[in-house]
């Protein structure tokens, strides 16, 4: 639940979550009538049909780091996935595979052993060896890193080489998320030779990277582009990359990427903004594809002691919201009203579980009048309600002023309260940001296909738990989750924190919506989904015809 990189989702999609399994094929969607705007989720585009010189990509911000350990947001990530491996990867249609680790065991609940795939060389030419995997996995623990993915670390004590291509993970307890999170950044490896070289430069312009993907970083201009170049020697022929070269540009005004894709000045971009939907998909130019996605836009509770500290508050602020038309206004017409916390694509992991642990539930009530009542028995009617927002995206403040309208409908005075865009992602990582705030618009997703890593933020002072609820009851039920190596049993198990979410509300579900993606008419062969974060999606790109 990555939610202080939802400035970057809300800016630039408004696309937060996948509303059909996403390990299936394209399925039918929602009618417009239900939330949907007749559009289609597939897992890939058509493949591609030849090889490319080269091909033009568009981030809508300048990536601020290639450094693995502190990646943590869409333009790094986006390009990383690219050169960067980790022991395991999350597949378009988002399982979990071998990568860089061929196999593992885990001959007691507190231990993992990785056997290590041999052969692999990174960009310089060198092979991989359990020592890289060791340096690497070490670095996210350590304190001078500064790694916002340490917390995958948390219940590890020991990490290391065990055999020329073995290494053995030792737990303080028992700890499912921790190997489902080694395909993701926290199981990243790069030349232990390269870190020690670069050091302080690692990641930057200056310094770059040293990893083993199928294309290497050539050149990286700052303040203009991104340059990635074909690496010969990839491991992995299925993804031998069908294009010598990608070109990464910065575009950050929401109107100026859509015109760079009308005009063909770009060929492709992921994350496209919902305000051009219908213009891309009736311009002629290419191809508007949606694709599987693990989020949810929600309202999260930053403060307890409040008039949100009411639960009977809570649920009647979730009872007011116009979900649909919220849908409608913030998301171009592509979502559906988010029936849980974790959306349904964060259920891909055990797909035969999502119809009867997420599918089941109840669509969000819409009921003004029991709103009005629950607000009065509460005897909080006319109290002040701060919400954030910022200028930073029209759908942030879409969103902001559907729920001060709800508010007021009820009864609840909701303030909104602008701030800048840095002062907005500060609330997600500096508790002080959060002082004199009741309610902030947040994007919780997965990296992972497993509903169980969202949940884990709702634990009793997780980094995640922006508000500090806490739950005994929640807890107890997370580590039982957390223990059990069942991907289908943890379902279950997972579903009781579902439950327990659902009817505390620490967090107000509003809607979810497909990923989305732009490919121009010279090319195809994309992931359409989330799982681009991780895997290697240029790899696949072609040229169409």
């Amino acid at each position: 639940m990555r939610m202080y990189r939802t400035i970057a989702l809300l800016a630039c999609t408004a696309a937060v979550a996948a509303t059909t399994a996403a390990c299936s094929g394209a399925t039918k969607p929602p009618t417009p009538s239900e939330g949907g705007a007749g559009y289609t989720v597939s897992p890939t585009s058509d493949p591609a049909k030849g090889s490319l010189d080269s091909f033009t990509w568009s981030l809508y911000a300048e990536p601020y780091t290639m450094d693995y350990a502190l990646a943590y947001d869409y333009p790094p990530n986006t390009v990383l996935a690219n050169v960067c491996e980790s022991l395991y990867r999350v597949t378009p249609d988002m399982r979990i595979e071998p990568a860089l680790a061929t196999s593992y065991k885990q001959p007691d609940p507190r231990t993992l052993v990785y056997t290590l795939r041999s052969g692999v060389k990174f960009h310089d030419g060198t092979t991989m060896t359990a020592d890289d995997v060791v340096a690497s996995l070490k670095r996210q623990m350590d304190p001078a890193t500064g790694s916002p993915w340490g917390s995958a670390f948390k219940n590890v004590d020991v990490i290391e080489k065990t055999g020329p291509l073995e290494v053995t993970v030792r737990l303080s307890k028992a700890d499912a998320l921790f190997h489902e999170m080694m395909a993701v950044s926290p199981g990243t490896v790069e030349s232990a030779a390269y870190l020690k070289k670069a050091g302080k430069d690692y990641g930057t312009p200056k310094g770059g990277v040293n990893c083993t993907g199928p294309f290497s970083m050539a050149s990286w201009d700052q303040g203009s582009g991104i340059t990635l170049k074909k690496h010969a020697a990839y491991w992995d022929t299925k993804l031998a990359p069908k294009s010598n070269e990608v070109k990464f540009s910065f575009i950050e005004d929401p109107a100026a990427r859509s015109n760079a894709l009308l005009s063909g000045a770009t060929d492709g971009a992921y994350m496209v903004p919902s305000s051009s939907f219908e213009q891309l998909r009736t311009s002629g130019k290419g191809k508007l594809l949606f694709g599987p996605n693990t989020a949810a836009a929600d309202l999260a509770v930053l403060d307890f002691h409040g008039p949100l500290g009411n639960l009977k508050v809570r649920q009647a602020l979730s009872m007011a919201l116009d979900r649909k038309n919220i849908i409608k206004a913030a998301a171009g017409g592509v979502g559906v009203p988010a029936k849980a916390p974790a959306a349904r694509g964060a259920w891909s992991l055990v797909p035969e579980k999502t119809a009867t642990l997420y599918d089941t539930l109840p669509e969000p009530v819409y009921d003004i009048a029991a709103a009005k009542k629950l607000v009065q028995e509460s005897g909080v009617a006319g109290k002040t309600i701060t919400l954030v927002t910022s200028t930073l995206a029209p759908e942030i403040s879409v969103v902001a002023n559907a729920v001060q309208a709800a508010g007021k409908q009820i009864g609840l005075d909701v303030k909104l309260k602008p701030v800048s865009p840095d002062a907005y992602s500060s609330i997600f990582v500096d508790p002080n940001a959060r002082t004199g705030l009741d309610l902030v618009i947040t994007n919780g997703y997965d990296n992972t296909p497993d509903p169980l890593e969202f949940y884990q933020y709702l634990r009793t002072g997780d980094f995640g738990n922006y508000g500090n609820w806490s739950d005994a009851e929640y807890d107890v039920a997370f580590d039982r989750a957390n223990a059990e190596p069942d991907p289908a049993a943890r379902a279950d198990k997972t579903a009781e924190l579902q439950k327990i979410a659902l009817r505390e509300m620490p967090i107000i579900p509003v809607y979810e919506a497909p990923y989305s993606v732009f490919l121009g008419k010279r090319i195809t062969g994309a992931p359409t989904g989330i799982s681009q974060l991780y895997y290697p999606w240029a790899a696949m790109i072609g040229a169409a015809k």
